[in-house]
């Protein structure tokens, strides 16, 4: 029954996605709440301020301030601190899950979340016993059958990966192919040099930064998980006086990025620390927007993955390169990829990445796991091969090259599944070519 808005609990719908706010705020209202709606986490907390509302339900992955900065401001405003927060996100992570109840989160609802749980959990945080059971249920994510297929130009910017393996660097015979450090990729336009991640492999690219000289370097994490940054402290460029190193890194609530990279190099763990450093070491927070390096422009986006995670978009001219070594898309889905269409709810949480990477002409995107191992691998943070190949089929760029392999699949498993790869693509009607990346591969954007 719907009750006189006079007494209904105001509800603040922070949500990013129109079409799930909209479905939301309709099954939240039918239950008898008062909502309003804020598109980003700038908004969020103006309207927050402007007019306290009983319950907040907060995405994670917004813009201009993500929801761990949300719930950072209010938990440090005394007359916001109370109010009561559901986190509601796609990263249903332990990870996002610990930290959202440290900063005061009272449930968390992992997307896509049915109309009945919304509507409970904002009765439970209301305290309300009697709740609305007319807001209509939907079925949670439509469980399936598990799907189990077994040079152009001089000028040109180039894309070089120094790194193309995950979790851990590993060697032998069998990795001689496609190489065993991880992640590190360098983008050069003219004498700008911009490199993503320092796994392993920035060891390599430091070595070859360092044999032309002092320069500023740009360096681009997408998350500081131990095989992202691992390589740091053997960066060459970062002992020699003359250079300037910019390194830009998403908000992460523990630590700021500069504790972060500094806690590498404590004594206990390494004998050099960041004191002994000679260059000029620049830490920051990336923020809404872009950045311009030279003639290379930079924009960034969550990417669904443990922790704070983004993937980036690199545009010189008209050419676009997007960069998401860790990203699990469509989380949790074993199904077949034809059978996703464009319009598909199960898609409706992923729509700002899709919109963000509609424009690339080159993705550098993971698919870790085969579809059989994903299967005991959701919630990870790492795509399978069949939703890779159902992303790339949804924007097609005109390469793919896959990074980010698992340390356990050896040069024949790669080859095998990249294999796979062609064939579902065949299968979805994709154009897109699709290679591995390998350590020390060289592409032209």
């Amino acid at each position: 029954m719907i009750r006189s808005c006079l007494l209904c609990p105001t509800i603040l719908l922070s949500e990013d996605s129109d079409v799930l706010a909209m479905t939301m705020a309709a099954a939240l209202r039918q239950a008898g709440f008062e909502v309003n709606r804020a598109a980003d986490g700038e908004q969020c907390l103006a309207m927050a301020r402007e007019r306290r509302p009983d319950v907040l339900v907060l995405d994670l992955m917004m813009p201009k301030l993500d929801g761990f900065q949300v719930l950072e401001q209010l938990q440090g405003d005394p007359q916001m601190a109370e109010i009561s927060v559901i986190v509601c996100s796609a990263k249903d992570y332990k990870t996002e899950i610990e930290q959202a109840g440290e900063l005061g989160a009272v449930d968390f609802l992992a997307k896509p979340v049915s109309r009945q749980k919304l509507v409970d959990a904002v009765a439970a945080a209301l305290g309300t016993a009697e709740v609305a059971r007319d807001a209509g249920v939907d079925s949670d994510m439509v469980q399936v059958a598990e799907y189990n297929p077994q040079i152009r130009s001089a000028t040109a910017t180039t894309i070089r990966l120094w790194g193309t393996r995950g979790s851990i660097p590993v060697s032998g015979p069998d990795y001689v192919r496609h190489g065993g450090n991880t992640t590190c990729m360098e983008v050069v336009s003219g004498d700008t040099h911009i490199l993503f991640d320092a796994g392993s492999g920035i060891r390599d690219a430091g070595r070859a930064l360092a044999a032309a000289g002092p320069r500023p370097v740009h360096l681009f994490i997408t998350h500081t998980h131990w095989d992202h940054i691992q390589g740091f402290p053997f960066f060459s460029p970062a002992y020699i006086p003359g250079y300037e190193i910019d390194i830009h890194a998403p908000h992460n609530v523990d630590k700021d990025v500069e504790s972060i990279f500094g806690g590498q190099l404590d004594r206990a763990y390494f004998p050099v620390q960041m004191e002994d450093m000679q260059a000029q070491l620049r830490f920051a927070d990336l923020v809404e927007g872009s950045l311009q390096i030279g003639d290379v422009t930079i924009t960034w986006a969550h990417a669904v993955h443990p922790g704070a995670a983004v993937g980036y978009k690199i545009q010189v001219g008209d050419r676009r390169l997007a960069f998401f070594p860790d990203n699990e898309f469509l989380k949790g889905y074993l199904g077949d990829p034809a059978d996703l269409a464009p319009n598909d709810e199960r898609l409706a949480v992923h729509r700002e990445q899709l919109a963000f990477l509609a424009d690339v002409d080159v993705l550098i995107h993971e698919a870790q796991y085969t579809n059989p191992e994903y299967g005991s691998k959701v919630g990870w943070g790492h795509s399978s091969v069949g939703n890779a190949c159902a992303l790339v089929g949804l924007i097609q760029p005109e390469h793919w090259i896959v990074p980010h392999h698992d340390p356990d699949h050896t040069d024949d498993d790669l080859q095998h599944k990249l294999s796979l790869t062609r064939q579902i693509l065949r299968d979805l009607g994709s154009s897109a070519q699709v290679s591995h990346g390998h350590d020390g591969m060289i592409e032209y954007l």
